[in-house]
């Protein structure tokens, strides 16, 4: 039996994998920071056996509320997850499973491979009313990728995977990216009438092939840079925030995954001091039609209005829906399963993540068609 995390985005300690039925673990912090709540690995030589693999300090982790009722997700060809039975007492995760192949992969959440995230950028930059601009570089060199897509004038921007761990994110691009492309599709079409769509898949390319939860290479939070971002510290945020000030903002969306709560929500801009009544309206009408597109989507559930003082505009969505005075939402997506319409085998999961991408437009093209007139 041999246990290993050595490739992309691969994250685990092992202490002790003498016995298959007594495997001990610990989840990794990231690579500059004290944020862990990500693992991703390998597991070789395993077929028929019963494996019991103890993840001993989840009790220590950044979420570890998040475990209640979480069940890890696994993999033998790293395209097809399911979930696999897993406890939790309080401090220790224990997954159990008897895999039918030799290799398995074990995983916080579905990975998106950084070589998924170029394929993605490649793929979709031939395709009609696209353009694929280099933002910038992170931290370690990697670029940021912004894909512009559409020839109206309302300026629109979604960005995904400020903090890398959240996968479901990149997923929910791909979806939103598939249907934008689809030129027989009657919503894009005229969406791309109205609007450019700015869309980053990928705020955080070092966390991601760190196999981080939270933070980039230098151990940042970038979703609390937005104030003051620097070249050194978050140039990830820096690159596109800059973009943004040259564009303008006409709707911004900031794509998430929350590791606790078990509902797809939305965190808005109605807390902000100053913020207009008719921008809350607007709010309260993107979300009303998103329920509509998507019945995964719900507003009774989701954060305090209060969850957010001091630091309130260092976030993405807070400091854009400020700055620019425009609906400006956080998408967040469970780590576990919709509690809403739950699926025992798959939980919330990268087919679901697609849909809700997809649905988006619905209420991004009657948004775009109220502020044409």
């Amino acid at each position: 039996m041999l246990i290993t995390s050595q490739f992309d985005a691969g994250a685990i300690e092992v202490l002790s994998a003498t016995y298959p039925a007594n495997i001990r673990l610990n989840i990794r912090a990231d690579n500059a920071a004290e944020f862990r709540q990500w693992f991703y690995f390998r597991v070789h030589g395993v077929a028929d056996t019963t494996l019991t693999m103890h993840l001993l300090n989840a009790g220590d982790c950044t979420y570890a509320g998040g475990w209640q009722d979480y069940q890890a997700m696994a993999s033998y060809n790293r395209r097809d997850w399911f979930r696999v039975p897993t406890e939790y007492d309080g401090q220790i995760l224990t997954l159990h499973h008897r895999p039918q192949h030799d290799d398995v992969y074990y995983a916080y959440f579905a990975p998106y491979a950084y070589e998924r995230h170029l394929d993605l950028v490649a793929r979709i930059a031939t395709a009609e009313h696209v353009h694929v601009d280099t933002l910038g570089n992170s931290v370690e060199g990697r670029p940021m990728d912004v894909i512009r897509w559409g020839k109206g004038i309302l300026p629109i921007w979604i960005i995904a995977r400020q903090h890398p761990g959240e996968t479901m994110t990149e997923w929910l691009v791909e979806g939103l990216l598939d249907r934008l492309t689809d030129t027989t599709d009657p919503t894009s079409r005229r969406l791309a009438q109205l609007a450019t769509l700015h869309i980053v898949p990928n705020m955080n390319p070092d966390g991601a092939v760190h196999g981080n939860l939270r933070s980039n290479a230098v151990g940042v939070n970038l979703n609390r840079e937005w104030q003051q971002p620097s070249l050194e510290r978050s140039p990830e945020v820096f690159h596109v925030r800059e973009a943004m000030h040259n564009t303008g903002a006409a709707l911004f969306l900031d794509i998430h995954g929350d590791e606790t709560i078990p509902y797809v929500f939305t965190d808005g801009c109605e807390m902000i001091p100053g913020y207009a009544p008719e921008l809350i309206a607007q709010q309260f009408e993107f979300t009303r039609l998103l329920q509509q597109a998507s019945p995964d989507f719900q507003t009774q559930y989701g954060y305090a209005p209060d969850r957010f003082s001091d630091e309130m505009l260092t976030l993405a969505s807070k400091y854009v829906g400020n700055h620019f005075g425009c609906v400006s939402l956080t998408l967040e997506m469970p780590f576990k399963d919709n509690a809403d319409l739950p699926d025992p085998q798959q939980g919330w999961s990268i087919a679901r993540s697609r849909h809700l991408g997809a649905a988006l437009l619905t209420p991004i093209l009657a948004h775009c068609l109220k502020l044409s007139g």
